[in-house]
């Protein structure tokens, strides 16, 4: 891959005023737009967001079959206000499995006034997820307490864990033959199109994160002329669906686990953990030992652990409070301490049931996993020797696939020259999405710019507080411009300073935390975590 320190170096000073702007394209929904039955909007505005409308539009099952069986997918909208529009801005969060109807009232409430008001913004659940219908639930509470260790230590550990990943597919199988060979990236970006036709528009703008990315990049391939404008946050690695992207996230959070350990390391007189990063990540295994032994509140054993302090891998706003129940649990052996942690970071409820049931549909449909499983044992292992955070949880999260009741598809190979400018963001030590992966989808993309957030670990980084990265999504909704710096394919166009680290929970750094988090906190809530 290519040498990160050096991309950026190499962009630093030649981004200012290399800035080109979007071809305009025929205004959206004009009569050159195909006709479409009307969505019918009613209001279903929540105290947050009151300006959000909903709708439903019925997609085929089986887009090869438009005349077969139907599903349903459930919509939002925040109407544009301005006088002039310049169309739909479809917008996801990720997943595959996650909810995006809530987003269009976050994305609209967010965006600059001025922007935002240029726009109708759509949110969707994609199929089998959420509103839309029908909904996937594979194994109900499939991830309460207590579960099995993730390191398996015996046989029987291990074995334990097999049984459970096969089960799930099993049951996934079982209760949705019809439904699951047709839960594949390439379908959903098909019902996207779907969409664009009942709002009866020629043309989409989209804005997507995390998986979101890769779902946006299918669409463009396969709908190149229906794209007006494509924002990618966080993106996907292209070429690594979905196993080998499953392996580098491994090493990614690793390495975002032992920042958060530097961070308490830091702030030693805070926490009582010592100063030395090493002894506080040593200081976080014991503690893992011994909820193996003991958990926390007969709750929090050593994967219910593990699925708390996941999410600070993914956000670095909520370092403070894992930290505090770590230091609690440490120092004063408070069980109760990780179990409110647990409770808010890593348990998992129904939405969240139905949104791993939509993840193992899709990914496990996109494409080939390993169906021997001393190839999962093997690499897990030769893995955890040197990122032993994160390794096995992520292998067991992803185990289904050895044993999918559905045969699985080829990726789409998304390279595309035939898009108008696309706007890329990406933070450098991104885990969920390794930085990697934005540069082999910047090479991808023949007209893409790539904004990076040098030195950033959050997962989704625009629409989070940082002026720079915003300044620049502001510029291309409203007016299609895009960075374009002196270097390579390898290179980025343009970068930002990251966000300064959190403080500690003090009072006075608590006050200044919310004023921060209320734009951070809320993306990270609805982006969530695994997507």
């Amino acid at each position: 891959m290519t040498n990160r320190p050096g991309i950026l170096f190499a962009v630093g000073a030649t981004v200012a005023g290399l800035v080109t702007a979007a071809p305009t394209p025929a205004a959206a929904g004009t009569a050159a737009a195909p006709p479409a039955a009307q969505l019918r909007w009613t209001g279903c505005g929540t105290e947050k967001y009151p300006k959000l409308q909903c709708s439903t539009v019925a997609t085929p099952l089986d887009h090869d079959d438009p005349s077969g069986r139907m599903i349903t997918l459930a919509l939002t909208r925040v109407p544009h206000t301005a006088k002039t529009s310049q169309g739909p801005l479809f917008v996801n969060p990720g997943g595959p499995g996650g909810s995006g109807r809530t987003m269009a009232g976050f994305v609209a409430a967010t965006l600059p006034k001025d922007v935002a008001s240029q726009y109708d913004v759509i949110g969707f659940d994609p199929r089998g997820v959420g509103k839309s219908s029908p909904a996937l639930n594979c194994v109900p509470k499939y991830f309460k307490p207590l579960r099995p260790d993730s390191v398996p230590q015996t046989v029987g550990e291990e074995q334990a864990n097999r049984d459970r990943a096969r089960n799930f597919a099993e049951e996934c199988g079982r209760k949705y033959p019809d439904l699951l060979p047709y839960m594949d990236t390439v379908s959903a970006a098909k019902d996207l199109d779907v969409i664009r036709r009942a709002l009866g528009t020629r043309q989409i703008n989209y804005f997507g994160y995390s998986y979101g990315t890769y779902l946006g990049a299918v669409y463009a391939k396969l709908f190149p002329e229906r794209v007006r404008r494509l924002v990618l946050d966080s993106n996907v690695d292209p070429e690594g669906i979905w196993y080998d992207d499953n392996i580098g996230q491994d090493y990614a959070f690793d390495a975002r686990q032992k920042a958060f350990a530097a961070w308490v390391a830091r702030h030693d007189s805070t926490y009582r953990l010592g100063s030395d990063p090493a002894k506080v990540e040593a200081a976080w295994y014991r503690m893992r030992d011994a909820v193996k032994k003991h958990p926390a509140g007969k709750k929090v054993g050593a994967s219910e652990l593990e699925d708390t302090f996941l999410p600070g891998g993914y956000y670095n706003g909520y370092w403070p409070y894992l930290a505090d129940a770590f230091a609690a649990y440490v120092n004063h052996q408070d069980a109760d301490a990780l179990v409110t942690a647990y409770d808010r970071f890593g348990a998992v409820d129904t939405a969240g049931d139905n949104g791993y049931s939509v993840y193992a549909a899709v990914q496990c449909r996109d494409s080939q996993w390993p169906r021997v499983w001393n190839t999962w044992r093997n690499e897990s292992w030769r893995v955890h020797a040197k990122a032993p955070f994160f390794a096995w949880n992520n292998a067991w999260y992803n185990a289904p696939c050895a044993y999918w009741p559905v045969e699985p598809l080829n990726p789409v190979r998304v390279s595309n020259d035939a898009l108008p400018p696309v706007l890329l963001f990406q933070a450098t030590e991104d885990a969920a999405t390794p930085y990697e992966g934005a540069v082999t989808l910047h090479r991808s993309l023949g007209r893409s710019s790539l904004v990076v957030e040098q030195g950033g670990g959050n997962h989704g980084v625009t629409l989070s507080g940082n002026a720079c990265l915003d300044g620049y999504l502001k510029d291309y909704l409203a007016e299609g411009k895009v960075p374009r710096g002196s270097g390579g394919r390898d290179e980025a166009d343009a970068v930002c300073a990251k966000l300064p680290d959190p403080q500690p929970l003090t009072a006075a750094a608590a006050k200044r935390a919310r004023s921060a988090a209320s734009k951070g906190g809320v993306l990270h809530g609805l982006i969530g975590f695994r997507g």
